[in-house]
C-alpha cells in the first residue's frame, strides 16, 4: 500500500513536469530556414545598407579623404563598389559591363554618390527577387574570364563579399579620420 501511494505521488508531481516540459519543447522549435534566395538577398541588402550608412553619414567634406595618397578617396571607393555591382547586373539584364570605376567629377557632390550606392543595390535586390530559387542555379557568363559560366548565387555571393571587403576598408578610413562608423556606435 505504501508503494503505491508513493508511486501515485510521483505520478502526480512528475505528469504536469512532463506536460510543462512539452509546451516548452513546443516553444522552442527553430522556425525552419529561409530560402536560398531570401538568405542571398538579406546578405546583398545588409552590405548595401551598411555602405549606404557610411556614404551618407561621412561628412561631404571628407568625401575626397584619403588614408594614403595613393589608395582611393572615401568617395571612389563608394562608387568603386557600388560600380562593381553592374558587374554582376548588366550580364544578366543583356548590358554591358561598365568600362572601369566612375570618375570622382562624374558624381562631385554626396548626394550624387549616395545615390549611385543605393541604386546599385536597389538594382541587385530587385533582379535577385525577380530570379528567386529557381532562378538561383541560372548560368551565366563570367565577365571577368569571358569563357567561364558561373551559377548567379555564386556569382552574387562574391559580389556581396567585394563589398564586404570595401565595408572594412572604409571603416579603417572611419578610424584614420578620427570618426566612428556607423555600426560601431551604439545602438540607441
Amino acid at each position: 500500500m505504501k508503494k503505491t501511494l508513493v508511486a501515485l505521488f510521483l505520478a502526480l508531481i512528475v505528469s504536469p513536469l512532463q506536460a510543462h516540459a512539452q509546451d516548452d519543447a513546443k516553444k522552442l522549435t527553430p522556425k525552419p530556414p529561409a530560402n536560398p534566395s531570401q538568405v542571398l538577398l538579406d546578405a546583398w541588402n545588409d552590405v548595401g545598407r551598411k555602405l549606404t550608412a557610411m556614404a551618407e553619414d561621412f561628412p561631404e567634406d571628407k568625401y575626397d579623404f584619403k588614408p594614403v595618397p595613393v589608395e582611393r578617396s572615401f568617395a571612389e571607393q563608394l562608387l568603386h563598389a557600388a560600380s562593381a555591382n553592374y558587374y554582376f547586373i548588366n550580364p544578366l539584364l543583356g548590358n554591358k559591363v561598365p568600362e572601369g570605376d566612375p570618375k570622382r567629377d562624374q558624381y562631385k557632390s554626396k548626394a550624387e554618390v549616395v545615390a549611385f550606392v543605393k541604386k546599385s543595390f536597389a538594382d541587385g535586390a530587385a533582379l535577385l527577387k525577380q530570379k528567386g530559387d529557381s532562378g538561383m542555379s541560372d548560368l551565366m557568363l563570367d565577365p571577368f574570364s569571358k569563357d567561364q559560366q558561373v551559377r548567379l548565387s555564386d556569382q552574387a555571393w562574391g559580389f556581396i563579399e567585394h563589398s564586404g571587403e570595401h565595408y572594412g576598408q572604409l571603416v579603417v578610413y572611419y578610424r584614420v579620420a578620427g570618426l566612428v562608423p556607423p555600426e560601431s556606435r551604439p545602438k540607441k
